[in-house]
């Protein structure tokens, strides 16, 4: 029995890998969705950058603490948009439909489209370090850079499980235009864009209440030294909800 389990391992790691090799062609043969995805969050950063990344920000530059707060919207606009958009095309061209009767478990077509977006947000976070250190505001060592890419790969999780919530229940422009409402008033009011100090109150009282939020914190946290539990504990909570949120999908999804 062991022999078989570790056979069938072997035979799932090996279709997983298959599985992602062929999501990641897929993205690069969608040039509008790499366009909104990956080159917009990349093409904002550099705007505020030069604009505002000189800017005493207290121990930190500005352009440093831009790599937390738009390095969390940039990875987001990855890992929410693409694998829920994904989900909702494979679901109107019945490709899930085939993968339900098929050999391949529906699971594993899920964890390859949510894996194969974050090589795209590993791309996004590395070029915005790179537009930080040209324009001279980069301020931080390679560990810390490590583990606010760290922190944002797997902070990412329950946003790529909403996503695919969302593309189990409509139609691809539906999902769409859906994870994009949600996406960009989160990154205002979660203080992606501005400081929250800079906006109305109301919004730092809104933003207490976001995921998007505390993903930003915990990222800016390795960065500054801030603390770290609560905000952990809001995207735990923030992870049940959204997984929850995507096995009922799924299961009362129209495949």
């Amino acid at each position: 029995m062991t022999g078989v389990s570790a056979r069938n391992r072997v035979l799932l790691g090996a279709v997983l890998r298959v599985e992602i090799a062929d999501e990641l062609r897929s993205i690069l043969r969608e040039p509008t969705a790499l366009l909104f995805s990956v080159l917009m969050p990349v093409g904002f950063f550099a705007l505020f950058v030069s604009i505002f990344g000189g800017y005493d920000a207290g121990a930190i530059p500005a352009g440093t603490r831009m790599l937390a707060t738009f390095g969390t919207f940039g990875v987001l606009s990855v890992t929410l948009m693409n694998p829920g958009v994904g989900v909702a095309q494979d679901r109107e061209l019945g490709w899930l439909r085939a993968k339900r009767v098929s050999a391949v478990p529906v699971g594993v077509t899920l964890l390859a489209k949510i894996a194969a977006a974050l090589p795209y947000a590993v791309g996004v976070l590395v070029a915005m370090t790179v537009t930080a250190a040209l324009t001279g505001s980069l301020s931080a060592s390679p560990a810390e850079l490590l583990r606010v890419l760290g922190v944002l790969l797997v902070g990412s999780v329950p946003f790529a499980l909403f996503g695919v919530a969302v593309g189990f229940r409509l139609r691809a422009n539906a999902a769409a235009a859906v994870l994009n409402a949600v996406l960009m008033p989160a990154a205002v009011f979660s203080g992606l864009w501005m400081p929250l100090r800079m906006l109305p109150d109301f919004f730092a009282d809104v933003a207490i209440l976001l995921p998007t939020h505390h993903l930003a914190r915990l990222a800016l946290a390795q960065l500054d030294g801030g603390q770290v539990f609560g905000h952990v504990a809001v995207l735990l909570g923030s992870t049940a909800v959204a997984a929850t949120a995507a096995g009922l999908s799924y299961r009362y999804a129209r495949l």
